[in-house]
């Protein structure tokens, strides 16, 4: 049974994202599966450091963006969320093509959701896990509401 409370496509998550960092490093969604969502970000002279490995830090964007957006449409309308903390493991470099992400949820709370989020070559060699812990914000009026964005 597929998790997403609000309606959610490759189109809208295109659109959403316009004019955003995740645009800006080229990260494209490329799946929704009833669990997941999966989209990936090129290894070019935007995402790389100076010795031409894709940068850590886009690396953590994409696992981010991935989440954060798992997080928000799998949660009931009026719901929002914020990343609280994030963590990555870089286990092997990308130099080329691009570095796909699949991010899950481990934890679907009413206050908070953790997310995991395994990214891979194109070999399909994993390069980073990575941790994401959202914290839910609830409507107004609701018990333990926080304020809203």
């Amino acid at each position: 049974m597929a998790i997403w409370q609000k309606p959610i496509s490759l189109e809208l998550l295109a659109t959403v994202n316009e004019k955003t960092a995740a645009a800006r490093l080229g990260i494209e969604f490329t799946e929704i599966g009833d669990d997941f969502l999966r989209g990936r970000v090129p290894v070019d002279e935007r995402t790389v450091q100076p010795f031409g490995l894709l940068h850590g830090g886009v690396s953590v964007a994409l696992a981010e963006t991935l989440g954060s957006s798992g997080a928000y449409y799998s949660s009931p309308e009026g719901h929002g969320a914020v990343g609280l903390d994030i963590n990555a493991n870089h286990l092997r470099s990308a130099r080329s093509g691009w570095v796909t992400g699949t991010a899950r949820p481990v934890h679907r709370g009413r206050t908070v959701q953790v997310w995991q989020i395994d990214l891979v070559n194109e070999a399909g060699d994993l390069t980073c896990v990575s941790r994401l812990t959202m914290s839910m914000l609830l409507p107004r009026g609701e018990p333990h509401a926080r304020a809203r964005l």
